[in-house]
């Protein structure tokens, strides 16, 4: 009797314990669970700045934010740009660079540098791979516009101050490890004091049931042994005999217990680890290395098209270079400028191929990360039966890119091989894995079209391969026939400024430049007059000479060089002249 209340005292302590338990474990998923979101904001003695820089750590935080909300007087931009073409951007202005968070997690690291008082908007800067434009408030969701690091920059016009508050949103660690483990244990208990009452009336049963038997036994043959053999001294008490029976009942429940505290820890233990060892999605995912980055990514290269195409567009239309000036520049200005003289007096001149960018064809871009930069985009749509090679520049990080060359693809020919992720460039006197460096390259391309027995006639593919060099030796043979009363020249020569060379997927290079292509003519005798073409009287400023004429093209051309150890000749892959200057002399 004395064993009953103790069994149901420890009942009710054990249910007591498990509710207790099984509260706290659905107080974490539920009352007590913490916030999904937390947000870090600017400090209010923020200094102005023009500019205002988010950098990697910020947008690494906790994974990255899921909001960033900004406010600011007016309108102002967020632009997204690399790290290293983000800070070239900004250069020398006076900026804020929020870099992270505070340990307490509420405030944001801030840190102002001294610099020039303005910059020019970046608003539309080909840097940036994507921008937002807002007006007095910006609710803006980070997502990563491809792999490596990335920076914000943040702006009103280059000269007001940048919006200067900032808050940052971020998901909270809402982990609750003991919630479940909490929630078993507590189960376990309640059932372990449910069940105790009933466990000691089964060990009750057992022992009553071994005490009827002793009774029995003590009226035969062996209780009266045992009395005669003398005084039971060794016979356990009945209070004795009882107290062993009912530690042992207690001890099983323990053991019960103490295995559900066990299997509770032991699920906590591995939910801790689980919680621990499982790697955040910006650590298993490194950030490639800026070095490694192509300078343009796929949308930012064709909204750098689409507005070449649309100045060349507008250009062409009105015949006014002026028009081109926002996005050509180089060789590519200078012909259109002449073509557009040229037209304005002599009636059906062949225009300029129109540039287009609807179809994209192919690209080639740098992962050179330093100025100027230079990409090759093959394209093509109304009005280029033929695909066409365009070579655009970026002379500096807050010049935008503008159009240098453009050049048709040579008929039968296929357009190198280049590397998904960004090629290498190579300085173009470089011969390192190569038939021949780009120079080489250029000045065998010059030989071969100046000289028709040229030593390189068989180290270039011609033919049907490459019908611009057939064509260029033909024009020259003609003029030499139809022109009985002067005598002629023909140089082509390399432009070595104007030299670039990318590394193709097989090892080998496209090399890119210009030759300056001079015809000379002079007066086989004193007295006699040279008759100029209608575009070259145009550039010249007259129809006839007696002194001589000279008149120059520009010819911008792409070659393949294979790798070194091949046996294949180069490939001229691309080629156009255009007439740029015509002179007496």
């Amino acid at each position: 009797m004395i064993g009953i209340p103790v069994r149901l005292k420890t009942a009710a302590s054990l249910a007591l314990l498990g509710l207790l338990a099984l509260l706290a474990g659905i107080g974490q998923l539920t009352f007590w669970a913490p916030a999904d979101t937390v947000t870090a904001s600017a400090p209010g003695e923020t200094k102005a700045a023009p500019l205002t820089v988010i950098e990697q750590g910020l947008l690494d935080h906790k994974g990255g934010p899921s909001r960033i909300t900004i406010k600011g007087e007016g309108n102002f931009v967020l632009a997204v740009g690399r790290p290293d073409d983000v800070e070239a951007w900004v250069g020398k202005t006076a900026h804020n660079t929020v870099s992270g968070v505070s340990e307490d997690g509420k405030s944001l690291q801030i840190a102002n540098t001294a610099g020039e008082a303005t910059a020019p908007a970046p608003s539309g800067s080909d840097l940036w791979v994507e921008t937002e434009n807002a007006s007095g408030q910006l609710e803006y969701s980070w997502n990563p516009p491809a792999d490596g690091e990335w920076s914000l920059l943040l702006a009103s016009d280059g000269t007001k101050p940048a919006p200067a508050s900032i808050a940052v949103t971020y998901p909270n660690d809402t982990a609750m490890p003991w919630a479940v483990p909490l929630i078993v244990f507590g189960a376990v208990l309640i059932a372990a004091g449910a069940a105790l009452p009933l466990l000691g009336k089964l060990f009750g049963a057992r022992k009553n049931g071994k005490g009827g038997s002793g009774g029995s036994g003590t009226g035969g043959p062996g209780s009266t042994t045992a009395e005669a053999a003398g005084p039971a001294t060794a016979t356990p008490t009945p209070l004795k005999e009882e107290a062993p029976k009912e530690k042992g009942g207690t001890t099983a429940l323990r053991v019960l217990a103490a295995g559900a505290v066990s299997l509770a820890l032991a699920g906590t233990s591995v939910g801790a680890a689980h919680a621990t060892q499982t790697p955040s999605p910006a650590a298993s995912q490194p950030a490639a290395a800026p070095e490694s980055s192509p300078v343009v990514v796929d949308s930012q290269l064709n909204r750098i098209l689409e507005q070449v195409a649309n100045a060349v567009s507008a250009g062409d239309a009105a015949r006014d270079a002026a028009k081109l000036k926002p996005r050509v520049a180089g060789t590519e200005l200078l012909v259109r400028t002449q073509n557009y003289k040229i037209r304005a007096k002599v009636s059906g001149h062949q225009a300029r191929m129109p540039v287009r960018a609807s179809k994209l064809l192919g690209s080639v871009v740098t992962t050179q990360r330093s100025w100027p930069r230079t990409v090759v985009a093959v394209t093509q749509g109304d009005g280029n039966v033929v695909p066409q090679v365009l070579t655009l520049s970026q002379p500096s990080p807050r010049e935008n890119y503008k159009l240098v060359a453009t050049a048709p693809l040579q008929p039968g020919t296929s357009f190198p091989a280049i590397p998904r992720g960004g090629t290498q460039q190579s300085a173009a006197g470089n011969k390192t894995g190569l038939l021949y460096s780009g120079t080489e390259a250029m000045a065998a391309l010059a030989d071969r079209l100046t000289k028709p027995d040229s030593a390189f006639k068989s180290k270039l593919v011609e033919g049907t391969g490459s019908p611009y060099i057939s064509d260029v030796l033909d024009y020259q043979a003609d003029a030499v026939k139809a022109g009985s009363s002067g005598t002629f020249k023909f140089t082509h020569a390399p432009v070595p400024a104007e030299t670039t060379v990318f590394r193709t997927s097989d090892g080998g290079a496209l090399v890119l430049g210009r030759l300056d292509f001079v015809f000379s003519t002079k007066p086989k005798a004193e007295g006699d007059t040279l008759i100029a073409d209608k575009a070259a009287a145009v550039l010249a400023g007259g129809e006839s000479t007696k002194v001589g004429l000279s008149q120059t093209f520009a010819e911008s051309v792409a070659i393949y060089v294979p790798p070194a150890g091949s046996t294949e000749p180069m490939k001229l892959v691309a080629a156009f002249r255009g007439l740029v200057a015509a002179s007496f002399k």
